[in-house]
C-alpha cells in the first residue's frame, strides 16, 4: 500500500539533512559564487550560446588549462548552470543563458559585482564591521565614503551601473503597476542612475514628466539612454549630489535602492533634501525591500538578512523595517502614508509632508 503521501497527491518530503551535514554545506556555499564569478569573467556563456563545446575548445578560447576549466564547469554542472552531456562537452542550460552578455536581462554585471573578487574581498572583514559597526573600507579608508571611493575606479563604477541598472527594468514593471503615477505630473528619480527605471515609468504612463538626477558619470550615460528611447522631451537629466540638493517643484521623488546604502544620518539628509525641494502636496516613494518584523526561513527573509549584512560589510548602510522607515521619516519632515507591496519583491514606502 503506498504511503499517505503517495495516496494523497501530496509528494513525499526529502528527509532533513544532519544538522552537521547541513552545516556543511553553509560552509562551502561561496564556492559555487566564486566559479560563477569566473565563469562570466571568462564568458563561457557566450561561447556556449551556439552549442556544446569541449573543455579543450573552451580552453583554448579562453586560454586556460584544460583540465582545471573542466572542473570548473563541472561544478557549474552540478547546480545547473551548465549541462554535461554524455560526449564530455559542455551545453547551456536555460538557467545559464542569462550569464551572456547579450542576453535579454543578461545578469552579468550583478553576478560580476556581488561575486567577483572586489565584492569578496570585503567580506574578509566581516569581524571588523562587527566589532566596530563600520563597513569594510573604513579599515583603510576611514574618511571617506563607498562612492568617492568606487569612483577611483571607473571600470568598477561601470560595472556597478550596469548591475544596479539590471534591476530597473523589473522595478520599472512592479512599480508602475502598483502606483498610478497619472496623479503626479512630474517625477524627480533621485540617484536615477543611467535612467533605465525612469525610462520605464515614463514608457507606462505618456503623460508624465521626469527627471533624472544623478551625479555626472551616471548622468552622462542616462542622457544617451533617454535620448535613445525617444523621451528627450519628457524627461530631464541633471547632474549634481543629492546630499546638497536635489532638483525643486516636482510632484514626486523616487529613491530607489538609496537609502539602503546609507546610514540613517545620511538617508535623512538625503530626504530632507527632497522635503525642501518639493511643494506641499509632493510625495516622496522609496523603492526598497522591507525588512520582515521577524525573520523565519522564508527565501524573502533570507535575502532580506543577506542584503542587509552585505550593506554593514560594503557601504555601511542597512534594510530597513516598516518601523525603521517610519521613523527616518518622521524625522526626516515626512509621515509614511502608506506602503504597497510589488510584484518585484520591494515594496513602495509612500511619504508625504508632515
Amino acid at each position: 500500500m503506498p504511503p499517505a503521501e503517495e495516496a494523497s497527491g501530496v509528494p513525499p518530503q526529502a528527509p532533513a539533512l544532519p544538522p552537521g551535514h547541513a552545516l556543511y554545506q553553509m560552509a562551502m556555499g561561496h564556492f559555487v559564487p566564486r566559479a560563477l564569478a569566473l565563469a562570466v569573467k571568462l564568458g563561457l556563456a557566450d561561447l556556449l550560446k551556439d552549442g556544446p563545446r569541449s573543455s579543450r575548445d573552451l580552453a583554448a578560447a579562453t586560454q586556460t588549462h584544460t583540465p582545471s576549466l573542466a572542473r570548473v564547469a563541472r561544478l557549474l554542472a552540478s547546480v545547473g548552470v551548465f549541462a554535461e552531456l554524455p560526449d564530455g562537452t559542455f551545453a547551456l542550460t536555460p538557467l545559464g543563458e542569462p550569464l551572456r552578455a547579450d542576453a535579454p536581462g543578461s545578469v552579468r554585471a550583478l553576478v560580476l559585482l556581488f561575486a567577483g573578487v572586489e565584492g569578496q574581498d570585503a567580506w574578509k572583514d566581516l569581524e571588523y564591521c562587527v566589532r566596530t559597526g563600520d563597513p569594510s573600507f573604513r579599515r583603510t579608508e576611514p574618511g571617506t565614503d563607498p562612492y568617492t571611493l568606487m569612483a577611483r575606479s571607473p571600470e568598477l563604477t561601470a560595472l556597478f551601473d550596469q548591475a544596479m541598472a539590471t534591476f530597473a527594468p523589473w522595478t520599472a514593471a512592479a512599480v508602475a503597476a502598483a502606483i498610478d503615477f497619472s496623479a503626479f505630473g512630474r517625477v524627480v528619480d533621485v540617484g536615477g542612475g543611467n535612467g533605465t527605471l525612469l525610462i520605464g515609468i515614463l514608457k507606462a504612463y505618456p503623460g508624465l514628466a521626469g527627471v533624472v538626477f544623478d551625479q555626472p558619470h551616471a548622468a552622462a550615460r542616462a542622457r544617451e539612454q533617454v535620448a535613445a528611447a525617444g523621451l528627450a522631451g519628457r524627461c530631464e537629466v541633471l547632474a549634481g549630489s543629492f546630499f546638497d540638493e536635489v532638483p525643486c517643484g516636482a510632484d514626486a521623488y523616487l529613491l530607489s535602492h538609496v537609502l539602503v546604502d546609507w546610514d540613517n544620518e545620511r538617508a535623512a539628509a538625503i530626504l530632507r533634501n527632497c522635503r525642501a525641494a518639493m511643494p506641499r502636496h509632493g510625495q516622496v516613494l522609496i523603492l526598497e525591500e522591507v525588512y520582515p518584523a521577524r525573520v523565519d526561513l522564508s527565501d524573502a527573509c533570507r535575502d532580506a538578512a543577506a542584503i542587509d549584512v552585505l550593506m554593514l560589510v560594503c557601504t555601511g548602510g542597512r534594510q530597513r523595517s516598516e518601523e525603521e522607515f517610519r521613523g527616518l521619516l518622521a524625522a526626516s519632515g515626512f509621515r509614511l502614508s502608506r506602503l504597497v507591496p510589488t510584484a518585484a519583491g520591494l515594496s513602495v514606502v509612500q511619504g508625504e509632508p508632515a
